[in-house]
């Protein structure tokens, strides 16, 4: 239940809530005043979040903490003065929150001296724990803070509680694994302990910041020097791991964390901070083992969900990532293979709502960025607060990386790398990224090879089984087929459910011997051929008894099993005839179980005179009913009993309300080294009985009159009156004597009365389909049965019965 508070914020608001109060920090910790501003950047699309609190001069408001790219990119100072004219000074006095656009910026004149971009800036002061706290927020979205972000930033404010002031060491009083480094000097005190991780004594170090960063891997050296830029390190505390040269061996790998301490009246700003042996701490397993390792599992890799997962688990744990999704790229269109984790919840809004496939897919187009890195072919990242389009920024809103995956002179897809807190990029980072990218793309077109090959496979198998198993009057079906995973050989396992006249339904699945194109094709014809005796309306013995003589004409070396049930869904009553098959299974609603054993005959293509006996079954309202192939019951480790008590089993734990479950639930135990094919149908009974009624039609002169006399009766009984009475006799005896006229033999009229509909059937023992005539001269005598029909019905058509056809009409009936 959401509570009332809860109803009026939005999702964004709501996540920052959770990830403020998730903060584990001490309230007056460093680390938890820079992990309150990063909140800032993740839910409220700021590029820059700081505070700013009063100094040891209280008219000075000074810069405490930030967190974003560089204050000296819109020209934040490091203080301003309270009384000033300055958005903080103001916000600060009124306690009020300012938000200012560009325009406003521009007139601003503690401003004018701003660099030529255009952005928001939002001053919020504090109104919780620490109430002389303000927070200053910049972003760069044109359309400014909008109502949530500034909900969100409201929930920042007030989350701030500042830590105390840090104090300049003193000479004497430095620990041994502490630096103190003056900006304007580049003069530098560190304690004993960093001088032996790098190596060196204290009567051969002079002081000198550069003396140390000579000693640094070259490779390292653009992101340790940008630690010593005063600008850059206001950010606040910063953690970074870089290697430093060996006498002899690898490099060492150290860890640096560094804060500045403003400068007041008459001294420099200084950073401070601690040296680390990170070797310890870092994992055995090097990159160049991880690209190995990686190279090992895509060899293996064979599909190219196989290809996708194997990325995941290369990167995702080394790069501490929260979210990698990995996407084929196919024509113009980006095709996801792989989301990890895998929760739609943690993925952008736009992926889930608005891409249309199972797994998201959208034009490259869609993403202007992410298709300028495609073309450029080499990784790009993005770090936090960097204005991306809504597809990607929400992907990693504290760093995003794109890897496009090159193979064969063209891109197979891309791989998407995102971090919800900000995140820094080392070289080393950087350097598995482009290894592995050419990796996976060389192993996603062989991949994608094989999934084709795989899919022409499947493609064919589907188009011989229906696409989509059709509404039951009183009854839910439905059906999954496993295609097996020994080689690319088609199977010859199908199922089909063929709803018949009068609310009857037919359930067919069967097995064809072998697998190859032969079994294949042969399966697509025993099904059409089933199919097309079951519509004629013989009945289940005759329908089967069909199928085996066509297939003895077809000359084939191949036999067929299968087993037909024809359920009559009205009365809940079903005659069920095994070839050579599997027998139902019955699921009863007090949860019993039952395998309908019954006679059976031979396999269909084995003997043409053969005899198919018909079982009787008994449904209840709640009875399910489960058709297979031997594929799901039998095994090396256990013949067909055994696999049939399971599969009674399994339906007897089942939940029948949930009847996509159950199938699937049946198939966990299915041997992928031969086909299966699973049908189950839960029986509901119907809600409504139609009203039927029949009569034989003699031939006899007043034959149309009996017919009408005998309508009018039946209709009256039922409660038809009026106009549709006198259209249902009206069509009776066009339909009765279009009948005696034109065809020899038996004829027989049906009424049926389902709801608000009349069906009237007239059946004959001619198979030829009435013609309706084009046009009728004046002179012409006949002809006009049919365009009455046509033009009194709702709809009416012709449908082939056993031995001729039958021409039905319905009409509307009022409540």
């Amino acid at each position: 239940m959401v509570s009332e508070g809860a109803a009026g914020r939005g999702a964004r608001t709501l996540r920052a809530e959770n990830a403020l109060a998730s903060l584990t920090d001490g309230p007056g910790a460093p680390e938890r005043l820079r992990h309150v501003l990063e909140q800032a950047l993740v839910f409220a699309g700021a590029t820059l979040a700081a505070v700013y609190t009063p100094g040891d001069d209280a008219d000075l408001l000074c810069l405490v903490e930030s967190a974003g790219v560089p204050r000296t990119v819109y020209g934040l100072r490091d203080s301003y003065p309270g009384s000033g004219g300055s958005p903080l000074a103001e916000a600060h006095r009124s306690g009020r929150p300012v938000f200012l656009g560009p325009a406003e910026l521009a007139g601003c004149a503690e401003s004018r001296r701003v660099p030529r971009r255009d952005f928001h800036l939002a001053v919020l002061p504090a109104h919780g724990a620490d109430k002389r706290a303000c927070l200053v927020a910049v972003g760069e979205n044109p359309r400014g803070f909008d109502d949530e972000d500034r909900k969100c930033l409201e929930l920042i404010a007030d989350a701030i509680v500042c830590p105390p002031p840090a104090a300049a060491p003193e000479d004497g009083e430095l620990p041994s694994d502490a630096f103190s480094l003056a900006m304007d000097t580049g003069h530098v005190e560190v304690g004993d302990d960093i001088l032996d991780l790098f190596g060196m004594s204290r009567a051969d170090f002079d002081g000198k910041v550069e003396t140390l960063l000579g000693l640094t891997v070259p490779e390292d050296l653009p992101s340790l020097m940008s630690l010593f830029e005063a600008g850059h390190m206001s950010l606040g505390d910063r953690e970074l791991e870089f290697r430093v040269l060996q006498p002899a061996g690898p490099p060492k790998w150290l860890r640096l964390r560094g804060r500045m301490l403003p400068g007041g009246e008459g001294r420099p700003a200084l950073l401070v901070g601690t040296v680390a042996d990170a070797s310890t701490l870092r994992s055995d397993v090097t990159d160049v083992a991880r690209v190995q390792r990686l190279a090992a599992a895509l060899s293996t890799a064979g599909t190219v969900r196989d290809v996708s997962q194997a990325v995941v688990s290369a990167l995702r744990a080394p790069l501490r990532a929260d979210r990698i999704a990995l996407a084929e790229l196919e024509n113009d269109r980006l095709v996801v293979t792989v989301l990890d984790p895998p929760e739609p919840e943690s993925w952008p809004e736009l992926w889930r709502l608005e891409w249309r496939s199972e797994w998201p897919e959208a034009p490259v187009r869609a993403m202007p960025t992410l298709a300028g890195a495609l073309r450029e072919g080499r990784a790009q990242i993005w770090p936090a607060g960097t204005v991306l389009e809504p597809a990607l920024a929400d992907v990693g809103p504290g760093g995003l990386a794109v890897l496009p995956l090159p193979a064969a002179g063209r891109m197979a897809g891309a791989c998407l790398i995102g971090w919800d807190t900000p995140h820094h990029f080392g070289p080393d980072e950087r350097a598995l990224l482009t290894a592995s990218a050419g990796l996976a793309g060389q192993a996603l077109m062989r991949a994608h090879a094989l999934d084709a090959e795989h899919e022409l496979v499947g493609m064919l198998q589907r188009q011989l089984l229906p696409r989509r198993l059709p509404k039951l009057p009183g009854a839910t079906a439905v059906a999954r087929y496993l295609p097996s995973t020994a080689g690319l050989e088609l199977g010859g396992d199908w199922y089909d459910v063929i709803p018949l006249p009068d609310n009857h339904v037919a359930l067919v699945i069967g097995d064809v011997q072998g697998h190859s194109a032969a079994a294949a094709t042969l399966m697509g014809q025993m099904r059409t051929a089933l199919r097309a005796y079951a519509v004629e309306g013989h009945p289940p013995d005759v329908v089967v008894a069909h199928a085996n003589r066509l297939l003895m004409d077809l000359e084939t070396d191949l036999f067929v099993t299968c087993t037909y049930v024809d359920l009559d869904m009205e009365e809940g009553t079903a005659w069920c005839v095994r070839a050579g098959h599997l027998p139902p299974v019955l699921r009863h609603p007090d949860a019993t179980t039952e395998i309908a054993e019954s006679d059976g005959g031979p396999p269909l293509g084995v003997t043409a005179q053969a005899d198919f006996p018909m079982t009787p079954l008994r449904l209840r309202p709640g009875t399910l009913v489960a058709l297979t192939t031997d594929g799901l019951v039998e095994s090396t480790e256990a013949d067909i009993d055994v696999g049939m008590d399971r599969l009674a089993r399994g339906l007897a734990l089942a939940d029948p309300a949930h009847l996509g479950l159950v199938a699937d639930a049946l198939l966990g135990g299915a041997r992928r080294s031969d086909d299966v094919a699973l049908l189950v149908l839960r029986y509901d009974g119907m809600a409504t009985h139609p009203l039927r009624d029949g009569w034989t039609v003699w031939r006899v002169p007043q034959a149309a009159g009996h017919a009408r006399r005998f309508t009018r009766r039946v209709l009256r009984g039922w409660g038809v009156r009026g106009d549709a009475l006198d259209t249902a006799l009206l069509v009776v005896s066009e339909l009765v004597t279009n009948a005696l006229v034109h065809t020899d033999g038996r004829v027989r009229l049906d009424l049926t009365l389902v709801g608000h509909r009349l069906r009237v059937s007239v059946t004959d023992a001619s198979p030829r389909t009435p013609a309706k005539p084009t046009s009728i001269g004046w002179e012409a005598t006949g002809g006009r049965g049919i365009l009455l029909v046509e033009a009194v019905s709702a709809s009416w058509g012709t449908v082939p019965v056993s031995g001729g056809k039958q021409v039905w009409s319905e009409i509307a009936v009022d409540a």
